[in-house]
């Protein structure tokens, strides 16, 4: 999954933050982690199983090249749509979805992973969007953890598209959140900015600024409106 939203210090409980499918968790120190699944690298994962299973190695850094070399929009996905939750064969599931809806079919790997990496970079903007509507809050920045930060092509889209820096890391974000609360705990630590700052001096981050007006992406945007409800 993309878990995308905003840290708040109280939840958001409106009618209209429900019904757009807003969840708030609570965080450390009485943080709020409001936000919203997005189908993430799930979507990859499975076509890399795919192609793998068919006995064709995937060499990620090489297809990651590649990709980033095929047309821009050329094919673009709703990563939620409920053909894309189950396990099985991904890369033929995405051209059918883009044959359905009229868009050039993707047949390389590199056609298939640009498709993918557009798409939720799409769906990180729209719930990002969305969720500081539905907070009235205004965003900055975006912190891109966990696995994803490895994924230097979707940091740069992620950051293209919602026009925002991207700050990537640490890539262990779960790990290190444990072992820094329970160190707080053991009194090695100080506060919740305490413990922030020392992940940014210890921890490889990797910052991505925003290319180019945003134009391209806000007609990338609209083209998947019509076939998006779920995208708020």
């Amino acid at each position: 999954w993309s878990l995308a939203g905003l840290e708040l210090p109280a939840p958001v409980l409106t009618e209209e933050a429900r019904a757009a499918n807003f969840s708030n968790e609570r965080g450390v120190d009485g943080t709020v982690r409001f936000l919203r699944n997005v189908m993430g690298l799930w979507l990859w994962e499975e076509c890399r199983r795919t192609w793998e299973g068919r006995g064709h190695a995937v060499d990620l850094p090489a297809l990651l090249g590649a990709a980033e070399r095929v047309t821009p929009f050329a094919s673009l996905i709703d990563p939620d749509a409920p053909e894309f939750l189950a396990p099985g064969d991904m890369p033929a599931r995405i051209r059918a979805y883009c044959r359905r809806t009229g868009q050039p079919v993707p047949q390389s790997p590199a056609e298939v992973l640009r498709c993918v990496l557009e798409s939720l970079a799409l769906a990180h903007r729209t719930v990002l969007r969305r969720a500081a509507a539905l907070a009235g809050r205004s965003v900055r920045r975006i912190h891109l953890v966990g696995g994803g930060a490895r994924n230097a092509l979707l940091c740069r889209l992620t950051a293209d598209a919602t026009g925002l820096p991207v700050v990537a890391g640490p890539a262990e974000a779960t790990a290190v959140g444990n072992v820094l609360v329970q160190a707080r705990a053991a009194g090695l630590v100080g506060d919740l900015p305490s413990m922030r700052r020392l992940v940014a001096r210890t921890q490889p981050l990797r910052h991505y600024l925003p290319r180019g007006d945003g134009s391209a992406w806000d007609r990338a945007a609209a083209r998947l409106e019509p076939s998006s409800p779920r995208n708020c």
